[in-house]
């Protein structure tokens, strides 16, 4: 799978921890947003898709810019990501 990586993302606002794989080719804002229906599915609540959510890496603290490819970044398989909403 070259076109995805599988990450453990952290849903700090729902005290949840997910493994998911995310496609490599898209916009990190995108991402986002696909990340946020999972979590609203998973967790059976309704989350305002229009708010601005923030990327984070776990151990390096690095906030992923939106207008980003997440390949071109230091996402690989096993990074540790939280996803917080601004």
């Amino acid at each position: 799978m070259d076109n995805k990586v599988l990450v453990k993302l952290f849903a700090v606002e729902y005290g949840k921890t997910f493994d998911l794989y995310i496609p490599v080719n898209y916009l990190v804002w995108k991402i986002n947003k696909l990340i946020m229906k999972c979590v609203a599915d998973l967790c059976d609540v309704s989350i305002n898709l229009r708010k601005e959510f923030l990327l984070i890496n776990k151990n390096t603290n690095k906030i992923y810019p939106n207008n980003s490819i997440v390949r071109e970044e230091d996402i690989k398989n096993g990074t540790e990501l939280i996803i917080i909403s601004k």
